[in-house]
């Protein structure tokens, strides 16, 4: 396999992606690179928050649309679906064309899509919109990085990096607040309709930034490889639905499309064996696979985040479930309650952001080990918070864990992407949210699903709560003993690219 640091196709000599030397070092910073951060972090943060906004929406969406809850699932799980299907090609689009034109283009079908969505007349509108939203979403989404990557250098990149993480962890965390509030404001028939429409005025304003202010490519970003790989990117696209399309048809209650599992395997060996050739034939890979291999502290920010996604992403979900169908709370009481997370999260991401350059992975490993911390003490004070309504019991636990998971995104997206080529930050980026989105949705479903069935068993929504959370803590204990593992072989915060 041909080297990252070697000649590409037409004939450019590119810096070896250890080296700190390169046309990194030598061109200095944009100096609207903040405004610009600001800018595209507002954008993804509109972008993951319909990941989380429509969990408390859910009953108000069935209600309002007269649908069943296997209908309304689609709604929910579609848009995750959707998302993580294009985030690589997306990326890889955004290397190739420009990061700017990709974001307009991403932005407006994602700020149509909202309007379709919050005025549709039924659910398989609503079902198809989100679809949209969810494919404009993975055009918008790698962006983010790539942009880091290429105005970004040496601490500020950790920084920069950080505030991503906080925006990741906020938007995750708020999402059921701001849900809750939304409802509570225009009614249970109509608000979820609003968690969709505000997006349009919002989006209106930063597709006007972005045309201003974001550039259409950066000297860091080497020269334009227009071509693209159709082939790699249909068998990523079928690996991905593969594994995506029976997780999300699980939480809905049918097992036969379980059977497509069976071609992941396949579809995964086939594109690995295109993208080597293609490398091998002078090609422009989709995805070049020798970042896995080559690039140090990659693949195992790759692992690490995936299975942290697939153990965090399913507390929010069956925490909110528990409180509203287990409990009788409402959307809004339920969404403040989980606030001392997001409280949690926010002071922790950007401070993990700044730390992370001379920390190094051990952060992530403490980071892993508080939220699981925070996640016992939950299941620990849950049953006396339920037994009396003293849920303030659960604010301490909530907070730790969000001090916890607040310090693991950020600094995990900076030591994996710390030593790659600015030319491949796109679909580098894209690849470790597949990855990410690959997993919240399998942990949701996981999640979710043990809660349900523990619920029928022991007809007691707090039992099944402990239940549902210890399979969370056995996967966030997973990707704790993987971080352990990369910090003790990669103890050193790779230079940047």
């Amino acid at each position: 396999m041909r080297r990252l640091g070697s000649e590409d196709s037409a004939g450019t000599r590119e810096s070896d992606p250890s080296s700190p030397s390169g046309e990194e070092a030598a061109d200095p910073p944009d100096p609207r690179r903040w405004r610009i951060l600001g800018v595209t972090l507002t954008v993804g943060f509109m972008v993951l928050l319909d990941v989380t906004i429509v969990n408390v929406a859910i009953p108000s969406m069935q209600q309002g649309l007269r649908t069943s809850a296997a209908q309304i699932q689609w709604v929910v799980s579609g848009y995750a679906l959707a998302l993580g299907l294009v985030l690589v090609t997306g990326g890889r689009l955004g290397d190739a064309w420009g990061r700017r034109r990709l974001m307009l283009i991403g932005l407006t079908g994602f700020i149509l899509a909202s309007a379709a969505t919050g005025l549709a007349p039924n659910v398989a509108v609503v079902v198809t919109a989100r679809l949209v939203q969810g494919f404009a979403a993975g055009l918008l989404t790698p962006q983010s990085s790539g942009l880091i990557q290429s105005l970004f250098r040496g601490p500020e990149r950790g920084i920069a990096f950080g505030l991503f993480g906080f925006t990741v962890s906020v938007s995750s965390a708020i999402g059921p607040v701001i849900g809750g509030l939304l409802i509570a404001a225009f009614g249970e028939d109509t608000g979820w309709r609003w968690i969709f429409l505000v997006n349009v005025p919002i989006g209106l304003v930063l597709l006007a930034a972005i045309a201003r202010l974001v550039p259409e490519r950066s000297a860091d970003d080497g020269p334009p490889d227009t071509r693209l790989d159709l082939v790699g990117a249909a068998l990523l696209g079928a690996t991905v639905l593969a594994v995506l399309y029976p997780v999300v048809n699980l939480e809905s209650g049918s097992r036969l499309p379980l059977l497509l599992l069976a071609l992941v395997p396949v579809l995964a060996v086939g594109f690995v064996r295109w993208e080597q050739r293609m490398v091998r034939t002078g090609g422009a890979p989709l995805l070049d696979l020798g970042l896995l291999r080559e690039v140090t502290g990659y693949a195992s920010g790759v692992l690490i985040g995936s299975i942290y996604f697939t153990g965090f992403t399913g507390v929010f979900l069956v925490l909110s479930v528990y409180l509203q169908e287990g409990l009788g709370y409402s959307a809004l009481h339920a969404g403040l309650l989980l606030t001392p997370f997001a409280a949690g999260s926010a002071i922790a991401a950007p401070l993990a952001g700044r730390l992370v350059s001379r920390v190094g992975r051990v952060l992530t490993v403490i980071a892993l080990v508080v939220m699981v911390v925070g996640l016992a003490g939950i299941v620990v004070l849950a049953p006396a918070a339920q037994a009396d309504g003293r849920f303030w019991l659960l604010a301490l636990p909530l907070l730790v864990a969000g001090l916890g998971g607040g310090g693991v995104v950020s600094p995990n997206i900076t030591l994996s992407l710390a030593s790659v080529p600015t030319r491949m930050g796109g679909a580098a980026g894209g690849a470790l949210q597949t990855g990410q989105r690959i997993g919240a949705s399998i942990g949701a479903a996981l999640v979710m699903t043990t809660y349900q069935i523990a619920v029928g068993r022991l007809d007691d929504p707090g039992s099944a709560l402990r239940v549902a959370l210890g399979i969370s803590m056995v996967l966030l204990l997973t990707a704790t003993a993987v971080a352990v593992w990369s910090w003790r072989r990669e103890p050193a915060l790779p230079e940047p690219a």
